[in-house]
């Protein structure tokens, strides 16, 4: 195997793969990076079994030559090892040259290495997946629908089918839901292309929060085909790879309240930062509570106390208000990250008593709801 190939588009390439790439893996293979050069072009693979990321670089594009290949051929070479190598290397012409024994040789104006390789046929193989079933979503959308829902997902490994995010389709409607079951995230779009068949996924957060890096924010198309155990996401040259977490996802639509006692309309910047000013005394404690109490028709109280620290109260107008008065208490950090999720909006805080979760929604956009439970305190 031998090529020549401009380095920034060889890094552009890296960039993707390498995070798929896990030192952790059991398999020792997949710490490497697998390269296939064929006529058409070079095509690099990373993956942790969990997770694979497949880049092309055409060797020819825009009528401009970005690769010279003299030899077609495959070989995994060892992931960071390759990638600092080529992002040091002194000039953008990179010769890389595979010979007797997997040796791969990798030239750069004067400086050569010389690296021992893997012998790409143990690598494993890519899943088939049929692309009968598949649909689109813009890449900026796409990014939108991971940031509003992966922040609630579960860090613990307790209950794993809670540490992904549920992906409905169902009535030309496709429901994102993340729950760590102190709170829970849901983004709702209508899209005309999705499949007939019914399909209720669950996508692991650490893979949409890898998928997040590798999308460009764009009006691109991004190609979904979703299986029984994979989900494959397109965009361009790049394929992304997922493998989905088994078990029933519970049916969250029962925790969202039907009726509400307390309906607050507020500008959700306004909260969030009178919340995370309140967050600095809270942080003191262990929980990170904070209190919400309305005042009167126009005002809510946030506050926080901690025996440690001191306490700190603020007032902020609201711009509607209907039902009964209240005071209830939850996690800064939680409602700091649904508020964000609505991304500085006016927003509509729906309650259904002090003990009850209460909602929060755009109100020009009831597609993003999130909900919280309160935290006791006594």
């Amino acid at each position: 195997m031998k090529f020549d190939i401009l380095r920034d588009h060889l890094l552009n390439g890296l960039n993707d793969v390498i995070k798929a790439v896990s030192s952790k893996t059991t398999i020792p293979i997949l710490t490497g990076i697998k390269i296939d050069v064929t006529h058409e072009g070079i095509r690099l693979t990373g993956s942790d079994a969990d997770i694979t990321v497949q880049t092309f670089i055409p060797a020819e594009q825009d009528n401009q030559q970005i690769i010279n290949i003299t030899e077609t051929g495959s070989i995994v070479v060892q992931a960071r090892m390759f990638n600092e190598i080529v992002r040091k290397l002194p000039t953008n012409e990179v010769e890389i040259h595979v010979t007797e024994g997997l040796q791969t040789h990798i030239r750069s104006g004067k400086s050569e290495f010389h690296l021992i390789g893997s012998d790409a046929s143990e690598y494993p193989l890519l899943p088939e997946l049929l692309e009968d079933q598949k649909f689109t979503i813009p890449a900026d959308l796409l990014k939108s629908i991971i940031r509003e829902t992966v922040f609630a997902v579960a860090t613990s490994e307790s209950r794993p089918v809670l540490t992904g995010v549920n992906w409905q389709i169902k009535n030309e409607t496709l429901i994102c839901t993340a729950t760590d079951s102190h709170r829970l995230a849901r983004r709702k779009i209508q899209l005309e292309n999705l499949p007939r068949v019914e399909h209720s996924v669950v996508i692991p957060g650490k893979s949409l929060n890898e998928l997040n890096k590798v999308l460009e924010d764009s009006t691109n198309a991004v190609e979904i085909v979703i299986t029984s155990q994979q989900v494959l996401f397109k965009t361009g040259d790049v394929l992304f790879f997922s493998r989905l977490l088994e078990g029933n996802y519970p049916d969250t639509s029962r925790l969202i309240p039907e009726e509400y006692q307390t309906n607050v309309t507020v500008n959700g910047k306004a909260l969030l930062q009178a919340i995370d000013r309140a967050s600095l005394v809270a942080r003191g404690d262990r929980n990170n509570v904070v209190r919400f109490e309305i005042l009167d028709q126009q005002t809510i109280e946030i506050s926080s106390n901690s025996p440690e620290i001191g306490k700190v109260q603020e007032e902020i107008s609201v711009e509607a208000l209907e039902g009964e008065n209240l005071k209830i208490s939850f996690s800064a950090k939680y409602m700091m990250e649904a508020l964000k999720a609505i991304d500085g909006q006016d927003v509509i805080i729906q309650f259904t008593g002090t003990m009850r979760p209460f909602i929060l929604r755009s109100i020009h956009d009831d597609a993003i709801l999130q909900l919280i439970l309160p935290v006791r305190t006594y």
